[in-house]
């Protein structure tokens, strides 16, 4: 990694956890699913479809990718907090808030990835 792709890399890894900690700093929960995790991991994924349609359309250096894709949405979306609010939840034999975390989770970012990549194709054509 040469001194230009870290720099990209650390400046988009340092912006995604500060709002990263920023969302996820105040415990929001619906019944007792956690949604902050959810919320960055969705957005993360909407981000990272638009960028994969923009870097493609653009023609963009590999070099945007450390910043976006690897530094940005990799530190702000979160699969150690998802793993770990996934497992409280089924330590406390809340079986049924389990399922619904990690359908949402994984649901949802996986359709915010597609969102992403047809809102920006419809917009740049």
């Amino acid at each position: 990694m040469k001194g230009l792709e870290f720099g990209f890399l650390a400046i988009g890894a340092i912006a995604g956890a500060f709002i990263r900690y920023k969302i996820t700093s105040f415990p929001l929960l619906f019944n007792t699913i956690p949604m902050n995790v959810l919320i960055v991991n969705v957005f993360g994924s909407f981000i990272l479809g638009l960028f994969i349609v923009l870097s493609e359309q653009w023609n963009l250096d590999g070099r945007y990718s450390f910043l976006i894709a690897i530094g940005f949405c990799g530190s702000l979306t979160t699969m150690s907090s998802f793993a770990l609010e996934s497992n409280n939840l089924l330590e406390n034999n809340q079986y049924t808030a389990f399922a619904i975390n990690i359908l949402a989770n994984v649901a949802l970012s996986i359709g915010a990835i597609l969102a992403g990549k047809t809102l920006m194709t419809s917009i740049l054509h």
